[in-house]
């Protein structure tokens, strides 16, 4: 069976393919560009703007506008002062008063600081070329921080006001200075002669934890994660706060400030603590910050207005949305309690109704059957009448139902007495058109077809997963394939330990961070990606590249990619303390990297990029494993301590499977590769598990071929056992004659050429077939075939010629007699097979077709072709040829009387006697009572799924690599809500809301983001990626969209040339923020083909080119109109069954609500929105998994019940005990499952489906038996029939099977072990116990009881109108021709005695109690129960019992 693919590889795959390549990476470009351009603007002026006639400048506008402000006003830094080695372009230390800003940059400065001019006018401490900095640093911001417009109104004030406010002198103060570069001074010597390298920014605390509060929850689409996960640098959103943001903002460890911004933040009480940002930012040193310090003289912390993100700050439309602002979202409504364990007196609900119901029932048979048997206390009443049973009364009419069930019987007798007759006098005539018949439909198999793709073998072509997994593969693409590696280090003594903070102890890292083991990784990636097939075909042919043409590495993903997969890089040092010893190393750019993969330059001195060489993120959740301990919750996870690291290598998979053959052929070299690596190249210090998308199917089929040695074996043991217990040898003399070997070669001959024969019909007819029909039907067809081939024979052996029958007649004879039960047999599990081909699932459907149809050809050559090979082994015999060697005529020998065997003597002369006992009877009905309440009180705690690991041998290399993904995995798979092509209208403000984070809070993204908040309960891990929000994001920066000169068509936005390309000006046409509806499908395109880097970082190719499936609007034209599109986002780390099908469900949930929004907002039924991820096909089937195992089971008894009730001559007792044996058998063996960890899913249904066709053979047999049984009493006959057709249910099943069995328990495949060895052995066990000691007991006992059951229920019921009541006291007309019952008056009316009315002749009767005085009052009318049975045909009517 193959095992669900996500549950596999594809869960890392998921996490790291697009979105960790490509999503995460567009947020990184945002950090390279903020502070640098923040702290660009005050450098962007020389001093030389500064002339004497600005100083001097007397105009009276300006003079009156800014008087009182040029009388307090001073800047305290201003213009740029060249470079400086490591640090870039310098800002001036000045000491001047503002200057006037030139009017034609007033509108742009006021677009994004109006408080400016506001509250000083024009006259500030910012000229244009800053203003133009400025503004374009805060127009990147706004593309971060824009989805909440209080968020970035207070973000961006302090930033206007540290560079253009006229009061800097109250707020900001230089602490230290350098010179000016001599070079900058000589080519500019009015330059200022120092430059700034650091100073303090006196600020209200409350105004930063105002603006980091507002800000913290404002999500990065792209990323699915919050903004400040790149905002606040290594700390990311989980430890960040006010402090280490603002810190993170202006220090130099960011790598892009070139001097540090102290802020120093002030409470109410105007008192400091200053914190020290100039040291490394990668040490992460809780508690910052130094002792608190009156406010110097003459400063005044910058306190500006702040507003909640709950509010509408000035100059916004709309507050946040309910996705960035918590404090937005409508009030929840509570959620449903969690379903809760049904229990009783604090135990499981079902165990403690089990046990009451088994004492109550067991009271109810005991109670019952021993007042009966003591009714006089003298005498065993019951037992007289079991033992003792009246002949036959005569009747004048016969019932219809009776005469047809007779009539039936005697036709199928006579129909295959002629048969056996004319097959038996003509065995060639029969058997050379079997054999050319049968040969014609074998020759099939040459067409037939086998599925090993799992998605076709256990999802219904037209099941929903089925349905949604085809529409998105067509859409956008399948999913990719995954080439993974799990690495662990064997010995955690190789941790390395290291220490840059000062601290007396060193921090320890995982083994993986030993320079040994990271070499030898190194390596190992270099030679992976070496590989070459003779195809010349190699990784870079095929691998997934996010930003091609613009970066044509593969995407790898590695923990090394934070190192560019290089040893100089690895061995990097920089010192950061000399005089304390201390450096910066790998481990410190690993830290940093950890925390902010996003980033494209850590904080460290080392300046190396987090990005890996692809040019995207590395998550270290995807890379690392082993760092949190099973059971154990971490917010913020222990990277550091990691033990294990996880490649993944990503490649293209295509719709068409032609189309993947390149890739399958690399992926056959690459599993070569790593073979031979993990036995003679594997370092001793590490261990790996390895895996690629081709390798279930791969191991599946090795499975199934290396398992056939031990099926073999299991068939030869039963071939054997066949061949020699058919035989009737009673002397050494005749061995070799009366041997039947080959008469058994035959027998099990037929049974295989049957499974042949249905398999070739069916490969003609293009049906495909699965391994599982190969590995169960020769069993299933064996278990029916070679029982009806035991009884055969061993009742004629049994029965002795007439001296007038031929042999020819005699078979005919004989096969008259057992034919009926075959029948019987045979018919009902055929039928039952047929009708089980309903299911749903094709891997089930399959084998019943297929199962159905082998049985109905084994029926039909055992009637034709055995009978005849049976006619011509006795001709044989009575020639005293040799078996096996016909032609070899041994001695003439007296044939010794035939001895009908151990078995038989053993049923006859110890086993019945013993089981019909009256207490032990009882005592069967009791125990095999308990067992059904017990198997009924644990089947619902049955586990539901399948263990990833038990599906392949245990020396698979994928076992290996499930039990490592199932330890150290640390992310879930992802998961795409599709909204499908139903006419919704991108374009449409209205239709936007529906979709996008805005102000409904019903919105797409806002019900998963809703969903991700409670992800304990609803397996969403993050928001969803929109490509709607960052199509706006990437519309509204300038630098983005660009159009050809030369063909009027996209144009990358990373072009800079104005001779190729120019501006669309497309941020200037804007609707607040919304694209107009005229454009929005115009540049749709240039969005979905644009790569991200630093001045558009949300170009959408690399996340988002998929993810919008789109068509033209016009033919020749540019614009393209979206259709379908997807919003990803992901799961909680799933490892059980039971999670992947509660994460499916509850993604179904909110698939449901958002299409019922969404028809409800547009007034329409036609929207829909359903979830998708690929390990979906595969578990599917675990959430109706109860409701097809019941159906499939539910519609086998229902076809069990008409066909015994038909066959059986129209006898519904006969057919209701069959199908509670069966019942009980399957319920049975259901606990079983249960105690020894079986869990139900598709092979396990197919085994339960097949058990009810082996239960038929252990119960069909018997019942017929006694049916036909001549004896007078239900004991008689019970023990007829259990001493004459037992010992052949015995021997031609169980003792058939047994060895065979216990064989599959030796197999090297853990599903073969636990799924055929367990399930067959119980069904085996379990028929033949039910079928030998508990169908015996019923047929005597429960027939008892259930007749005095009905007998007292009918003591409540007043008679029939039409039925007189005798009167109390008055005896009843009385049969004096029956026999009497020791201890009773006799109970049946005397013929002619109101027999029309009572229809006695047809009924059997039953008397009441208590008619004329209540309880116990007298003797009842007797009137009739319209229910035939055999079990009761010599009576026509009973003693009445009541309370």
């Amino acid at each position: 069976m193959r095992v669900p693919k996500s549950a596999l590889g594809r869960i890392v795959s998921g996490s790291g393919a697009v979105t960790m390549i490509s999503r995460l990476f567009i947020a990184s470009l945002f950090l390279t560009v903020l502070l640098q351009r923040e702290v660009s603007a005050q450098n962007s002026t020389s001093s030389a703007s500064f002339e004497s006639e600005a100083e001097t400048e007397s105009s009276t506008e300006i003079e009156t506008e800014t008087e009182t402000h040029q009388t307090d006003g001073k800047c305290v830094m201003h213009g740029l002062c060249g470079e400086m080695e490591g640090f870039g372009e310098q800002t001036c230390k000045v000491d001047h008063p503002p200057v006037p800003l030139d009017e034609e940059w007033h509108d742009k400065l006021k677009g994004y600081c109006p408080e400016l001019f506001e509250e000083y006018g024009s006259t500030l401490c910012c000229n244009a070329d800053q203003v133009d900095k400025l503004t374009e640093s805060l127009s990147y911001a706004q593309s971060l921080l824009g989805r909440c417009p209080s968020c970035f109104n207070n973000f961006r004030r302090s930033f206007c006001n540290f560079t253009c406010s006229p009061r800097q002198y109250k707020f900001l103060n230089v602490t230290e200075v350098a010179p000016t570069n001599p070079d900058d001074l000589e080519l500019d010597p009015e330059m200022p002669k120092e430059v700034v390298r650091k100073l303090e920014f006196h600020i209200s605390k409350q105004y930063m934890d105002d603006t980091f509060e507002s800000c913290k929850n404002v999500l990065m689409s792209t990323t699915n994660g919050p903004a400040l996960d790149i905002l606040c640098g290594a700390w990311g959103s989980y430890r960040c706060n006010a402090e280490r943001w603002f810190e993170f903002l202006g220090s130099t460890s960011n790598g892009h400030s070139p001097f540090d911004i102290i802020y120093i933040p002030h409470d109410t009480n105007a008192r400091t603590t200053q914190i020290d940002f100039s040291g490394i930012v990668g040490e992460l040193v809780e508690g910052l910050g130094g002792d608190a310090s009156e406010l110097k003289e003459g400063i005044e912390p910058l306190n500006l207005p702040t507003y909640s993100c709950a509010v509408v700050p000035p100059g916004a439309t709309k507050r946040c949305s309910c996705v960035d602002c918590p404090a937005s979202c409508p009030a929840a409504q509570p959620l449903p309690p969690i379903p809760q364990e049904w229990t009783l007196f604090g135990y499981h609900g079902m165990v403690v109704i089990m046990i009451l119901t088994f004492v109550i029932g067991a009271g109810a048979i005991i109670l019952m059957a021993f007042t009966n048997y003591n009714y006089d206390s003298s005498e065993y009443s019951i037992g007289s009448v079991d033992e003792v049973m009246p002949p036959k009364c005569p009747r004048d009419e016969v019932d219809f139902m009776e005469k047809m069930g007779k009539n039936s019987e005697e036709a199928i007798n006579r129909f295959f007495r002629s048969l056996a007759e004319t097959c038996a006098a003509n065995p060639w005539a029969v058997i050379l058109p079997g054999i050319v018949l049968t040969s014609i439909l074998c020759y099939g198999i040459r067409q037939l077809e086998i599925t090993t793709d799992p998605v076709e073998l256990w999802a219904a072509p037209h099941s929903r997963s089925r349905l949604e997994k085809e529409y998105f593969d067509e859409t956008f693409a399948p999913f990719y394939r995954i080439e993974h590696l799990i690495i662990t280090a064997k010995d955690d003594s190789m941790s390395v330990y290291h220490n840059t903070s000062g601290e007396a102890e060193p921090e320890k890292f995982g083994p993986v961070f030993n320079k040994a083991f990271m070499y030898a990784i190194l390596e190992l990636q270099s030679e992976i990606e070496s590989i070459k097939t003779a195809s010349n075909i190699t990784l870079s042919d095929i691998c997934f590249k996010p930003l091609r043409p613009d970066n044509d590495h593969c995407s790898i993903f590695s923990y090394l990619g934070w190192w560019q997969y290089s040893k100089e890089e690895i061995d990097k040092v920089v010192e950061s303390k000399a005089s304390e010893g201390l450096f910066d190393n790998y481990l410190d750019h690993f830290k940093f990297c950890s925390r902010n993969p996003v980033s494209p330059k850590d904080s460290t001195l080392l300046g190396q990029s987090c990005l890996g060489p692809f040019g995207g993120p590395i998550d270290p959740n995807v890379v690392l494993g082993g760092f949190i301990k099973p059971g154990q919750q971490a917010e913020e996870p222990p990277f550091k301590d990691s033990n294990t690291i996880i490649i993944t290598y990503v490649v293209n998979n295509y719709y068409k499977k032609e189309d993947n053959e390149a890739a399958r052929e690399w992926e056959t070299a690459f599993l070569g590769f790593m073979e031979n690596y993990v036995k003679n190249k594997t370092p001793n210090f590490m261990e790996i598990a390895y895996s690629s998308e081709r390798s279930i199917q791969d191991e599946l089929k090795r499975e199934s071929e290396s398992e056939i040695t031990t099926v073999v074996v299991s068939y030869l043991i039963m071939f054997l056992y066949i061949a020699v217990n058919l035989g009737q040898i009673n002397s050494v003399s005749r061995l070799l004659i009366d041997s039947q070997i080959a008469l058994g070669v035959a027998g099990v001959t037929i049974v295989l050429a049957s499974v042949a024969a249905s398999v070739g019909l069916f490969g003609y007819l293009g049906v495909p077939a699965t391994l599982i029909i190969i590995e169960v039907i020769p069993f299933l067809v064996l278990a029916v075939g070679v029982d009806n081939i035991f009884i055969m024979v061993q009742h004629y052996q049994r029965s002795e010629r007439l001296p007038s029958e031929t042999k020819a007649k005699h078979i005919g004879r004989i096969i008259g007699e057992v034919a009926p039960s075959m029948l019987l047999n045979s018919f009902t599990d055929s039928a039952s097979f047929f009708l089980g081909g309903l299911s749903g699932m094709p891997a089930v459907r399959a084998f019943a077709f297929y199962a159905g149809m082998a049985l109905l050809f084994n029926f039909i050559l055992q009637f034709t072709c055995f009978i005849s090979i049976l006619s011509l082994d006795i001709s044989r015999r009575e020639k005293n040829h040799y078996d096996l060697f016909c032609c070899v005529q041994g001695k003439s020998v007296e044939k010794m009387k035939y001895d009908k065997g151990i078995l038989y003597a053993g049923f006859k002369k110890v086993w019945a006697p013993l089981l019909l006992k009256f207490p032990v009877r009882i005592a069967v009905i009791v125990t095999f009572f308990g067992w059904l309440c017990s198997s009924i009180a644990v089947i619902p705690y049955i586990n539901v799924g399948l263990d990833q690991e038990l599906s392949m041998p245990e020396d698979s290399y994928v076992s290996t690599y499930f039990k490592a993904m199932f330890d150290y995995l640390s992310v879930g798979p992802p998961v795409y809500f599709v909204v499908k092509d139903s006419g919704l209208n991108y374009s449409d403000y209205h239709q936007q809301d529906l979709i996008r984070a805005g102000d409904f809070s019903e919105s797409l993204t806002a019900q998963v983001f809703a969903a991700s908040r409670i992800s304990n309960r609803t397996f969403v891990a993050k928001p969803a990626s929109s490509w709607l929000d960052d199509y706006m994001d990437w519309a509204a920066n300038e630098n983005c969209c660009k159009y050809s000169v030369k063909t009027n068509e996209y144009c990358p936005s990373s072009e800079f040339s104005r001779k190729k390309c120019k501006s669309c000006g497309l941020s200037g046409k804007l609707d607040d923020g919304r694209i107009p509806p005229d454009l929005f499908e115009t540049y749709l395109d240039y969005f979905l083909k644009d790569n991200p880097f630093a001045e558009c970082p949300k170009g959408g190719h690399a996340a988002y080119s998929q993810a919008v499936s789109r068509k033209k609007v016009e033919e020749n034209g540019t614009a393209y109109r979206p259709t379908a599109s997807y919003f990803m986002t992901y799961h909680t780390i799933l490892k059980s069954s039971s999670d992947y099908t509660e994460a499916m469900k509850e993604a179904r949930m909110i698939a449901a609500n958002i299409t019922d929004t969404l028809n409800k907002e547009t007034n329409s039924t036609r929207h829909e929105v359903f979830p998708y991820s690929v390990f979906y096909v595969f578990y599917e089937q675990y959430l109706t998994m109860w409701r097809d195992t019941l159906q499939s089971l539910g519609i086998s008894f229902i076809t069990i019940f008409v066909v015994t009730f038909l066959l059986t001559g129209f006898d519904i007792y006969s057919a209701l005990v069959i199908n509670l044996t069966i019942f009980m058998i399957v319920t049975n063996i259901g606990g079983l499952m249960y105690h020894w960890n079986i869990s139900l899913n598709a092979v396990s249904l197919v085994n339960l489906v097949m058990a009810v066709g082996i239960a038929v053979e252990f119960c069909t047999h018997i019942v017929h038996a006694f049916t036909a049984s001549k004896e007078t009493s239900r004991l008689e006959r019970s023990r007829d029939a259990l001493v004459n057709m037992g010992s052949s249910v015995l021997s031609g099943i169980a003792l058939t099977k047994f060895g065979g069995i216990v064989v599959l328990g030796f197999a090297k495949s853990q599903i073969f072990r636990i799924f055929y060895f367990r399930m067959y052995l119980g069904i085996v066990l379990f028929g033949a116990a039910h079928g030998l000691i508990f169908l015996p007991m019923c047929l005597v006992t429960l027939t008892f009881i259930a007749a005095i059951t009905l007998a007292a229920v009918e003591a409540a019921v007043s008679p029939p109108q039409g039925v007189p009541l005798i009167p109390t006291g008055v005896a009843p007309p009385v049969n004096t021709n029956a026999p009497q019952i020791p201890g009773r008056p006799a109970p049946l009316p005397a013929k002619g005695e109101n027999t029309d009315d009572l229809n006695a002749e047809s009924t059997f009767g039953i008397g009441l109690w208590g008619l004329g005085g209540g309880w116990g009052g007298g003797w009842g009318g007797y009137y009739g129960w319209p229910y035939r049975s055999s079990y009761y045909r010599p009576y026509y009517s009973s003693w009445g019992w009541g309370w």
